[in-house]
């Protein structure tokens, strides 16, 4: 089967949905599948020569909503080549666009939302809001229409989707979601990334590992870690990820105020080996967010058996919180410090039970196989 996805970028600091293509595109490419990607990035952007699938830049986009003139121009061309067409994300001119080219051509196409019609958009930023209901009856809600399919990774996301827009109308599924199985060289990999961060090296690390955003809550975890600090001097908390808004600082003055500056530790993105030594050097994962459609990052947490200490925000915390894999609480200060005094209030036994049940829900529910072999099924009961 020949598969072309399209998004706004490839680039890794995108997250969740550029990483979910990447994972799915490696592994149905293993199987035998052909897997391309149309992207609005600049074709001389360094990152595309470490994408490991193949990739059509049409940039440079123009302005914040990156447009191309060049993507539909392409798509009328090649579409056709192609058995299933999936267009991931939403709100930027590569979702719009695609469907102006596929509903000319009469192509068939699935789309994934990635959260991006979660509420919280809705009541936290009211304006942006008002800005999208300008051109959601037009652009967006006619992309939703006339898929073949609209994905959703969760039964929470799908239910999360329809609380946005009045207007709305969707055929959707909910498919299967995961994430290639972490290396099990474990004592390895946390020496790699205990080597570079020597100060890490016996205490007990808690890990935040994802984008460094406001809805991710991390100033819940900045206060609420204070909160707990003193109840053990080994207490380390690790923050690591990208800060794309510039974040960091207001955050590392926020942790100055609480008195817990040198407790805080901030290695910023972490890739590779670093990536799963932070996770193998860990005895929690920590995710107080107010809005994650998915979080490959507890995905693999979980894969490492490392329990996640997260928010009722995260759309998988029923499967987490069902299976023993971890603990869910409000996104709010009071839950976050919550998760934390649970958490350290287990004997070591207690914390060992809970990292085999999240290794077993990893296992059951968020392979990468699982997610490859979704989109196969999807593609042949609508396609």
């Amino acid at each position: 089967m020949r598969i072309l996805h399209i998004l706004s970028s490839v680039n890794p600091d995108g997250g969740g949905p550029t990483e979910g293509v990447r994972q799915r595109g490696v592994r149905l490419t293993e199987m035998g599948h052909t897997v391309e990607v149309v992207s609005l990035d600049d074709a001389a952007e360094t990152f595309l020569g470490e994408f490991p699938l193949k990739v059509h830049a049409l940039g440079p986009p123009k302005g914040s909503y990156r447009y191309s003139d060049k993507l539909v121009d392409w798509l009328l061309a090649h579409a056709r080549n192609y058995d299933a067409v999936v267009i991931n994300g939403m709100w930027q001119y590569h979702s719009f666009g695609a469907w102006r080219a596929l509903r000319k051509l009469r192509v068939p196409y699935f789309v994934f939302t990635h959260g991006m019609l979660d509420p919280w958009f809705k009541a936290t930023y009211p304006l942006k809001h008002l800005k999208k209901w300008l051109y959601w009856p037009w652009a967006d809600y006619r992309v939703l229409r006339d898929a073949r399919a609209v994905l959703f990774t969760s039964e929470e996301e799908l239910l999360q989707a329809r609380k946005s827009f009045w207007l709305y109308r969707a055929k959707e599924h909910v498919i299967a979601y995961g994430t290639r199985t972490p290396p099990d060289n474990a004592a390895e990999l946390r020496e790699t990334f205990l080597t570079a961060h020597p100060h890490l090296r016996g205490r007990r690390v808690l890990l935040f590992l994802s984008r460094i955003h406001e809805k991710k809550g991390c100033d819940l975890l900045v206060k609420a870690f204070a909160v707990v600090a003193a109840s053990d001097p080994a207490l380390q908390l690790v923050i690591a990820g990208p800060d794309q808004t510039g974040w960091v600082s207001v955050l590392k003055s926020l942790a100055e105020q609480h008195g817990v500056a040198d407790r805080i530790s901030w290695p910023g993105m972490l890739r590779n080996d670093m990536k799963w030594g932070a996770f193998y050097a860990a005895e929690a994962f920590v995710l107080p967010s107010h809005q994650e459609n998915f979080g490959i990052a507890v995905a693999e947490a979980l894969g490492c058996g490392l329990p996640a200490l997260i928010s009722d925000k995260v759309n998988i915390w029923r499967e987490v919180e069902s299976s023993g894999a971890g603990l869910v609480a409000p996104d709010t200060l009071d839950g976050t410090v919550t998760l934390l005094r649970r958490w350290l209030a287990f004997t070591p036994a207690e914390r060992a039970g809970m990292a085999v049940a999240a290794r077993g829900l990893f296992m059951r529910r968020f392979t990468v196989d699982a997610m490859a072999t979704g989109l196969l099924d999807v593609v042949a009961k609508y396609g």
